[in-house]
C-alpha cells in the first residue's frame, strides 16, 4: 500500500498493445464513474470489457478493491472461463463472470458489459410490472429492453442459456430482484445505457414514492424513441458525445485511473 492510501499497482502499459491499453483506460473510467454515481455495492458486481482483436480475451476488475482504486493497470486480463492471461497479484471472482461470459458469448456487439445493484433498479427489478413509461429518461431504455427471472445467486452454467434467451438483441436487461445490465458496442455506450437506466429507475420509485395517480407515456411516443436517440446524438453513437466529458470530469477530480 502507498503512504496516500491508494495501492502501488505498476503499470502494464509496456505490457499490452495501445488499443488493450486504451480499452483499460475506458474500463477503468468506468468503474469510477459507477462509484462517482453511487451505483456500486462495495466490491461486487463487475464491468467487464472484451480486449480489442481478442473475441475470447477479457478485461474486469480486481477481486477485492472497490471502484474507485481500480486502474488501468490493476484490471485483469481473463479468458472465457475466467483465468488470468497475465500475471496478477489480485484474484478474479469466476463467479461475478458467469453472467459476463454468457452475454459475451452470444452478444458479438458485446464490447462492454455493466452490471450494477443500483438499489432504485433493484427496486424496480422486484416490481411485478417492470419499467415504466413515466419519464423522459424512460424512453430510451425502454426501447431496447428485457427482463430475465431470479435465479439465486448467480454460479450456476445452467442458467447462462435462459439469460442469454431473456436477453436476445436487447441493450437493457432488468435481472428480477436482483439489478441491472447494460451491454454496448464500447464502454462508453453501455455506460450511458446504465445512465438512462438508473436513472429511470431513480424517477420511477420519486414518483410512486409522491401517492398520487402516474401519468404513462404514450406508445406512439415511445415508438419513436430508436429515432429520436439518433437525432440525440448527432448520429455519433449513444455513448461517444458524453465519454470525453466524463473523462475530463474524472480527470480534474482523480487521474490516476489512467495509470
Amino acid at each position: 500500500m502507498a503512504e496516500s492510501g491508494r495501492l502501488d499497482i505498476p503499470s502494464v502499459r509496456d505490457q499490452v498493445s495501445p488499443e488493450e491499453w486504451q480499452a483499460r483506460v475506458d474500463l477503468a473510467a468506468a468503474y469510477r464513474l459507477v462509484a462517482y454515481y453511487r451505483w456500486d455495492d462495495l466490491v461486487f458486481t463487475h464491468i467487464s470489457a472484451r480486449v480489442p482483436g481478442h473475441h475470447d480475451q477479457f478485461l474486469i476488475n480486481p477481486y477485492g478493491l472497490m471502484f474507485d482504486e481500480i486502474t488501468a493497470s490493476s484490471l485483469v486480463k481473463i479468458d472465457v472461463h475466467a483465468n488470468k492471461l497475465m500475471p496478477s497479484p489480485f484474484p478474479v471472482n469466476p463467479a461475478g463472470f458467469t453472467i459476463h461470459s454468457a452475454v459475451h458469448a452470444v452478444r458479438e456487439d458485446a464490447g462492454c458489459v455493466l452490471h450494477v445493484h443500483e438499489l432504485n433498479g433493484v427496486a424496480v427489478s422486484a416490481q411485478k410490472d417492470g419499467l415504466l413509461p413515466l419519464s423522459q429518461h424512460s424512453m430510451f431504455p425502454l426501447a431496447s429492453i428485457a427482463y430475465h427471472d431470479y435465479e439465486g445467486i448467480a454460479l450456476l452454467e445452467g442458467e447462462k442459456p435462459r439469460l442469454q434467451k431473456d436477453l436476445g438483441e436487447a441493450n437493457c436487461l432488468i435481472l428480477r430482484n436482483h439489478g441491472l445490465l447494460t451491454v454496448g458496442r464500447t464502454v462508453a455506450d453501455a455506460f450511458l445505457s446504465m445512465y438512462m437506466l438508473a436513472a429511470a429507475c431513480r424517477i420511477q420509485i420519486m414518483a410512486q414514492a409522491g401517492g398520487g395517480k402516474l401519468h404513462r407515456i404514450p406508445g406512439d411516443i415511445l415508438a419513436q424513441t430508436r429515432t429520436a436517440c439518433e437525432q440525440v446524438t448527432l448520429g455519433k453513437g449513444p455513448g461517444a458525445l458524453v465519454w470525453p466529458g466524463l473523462l475530463r470530469r474524472l480527470d480534474r477530480m482523480d487521474p490516476s485511473y489512467r495509470s
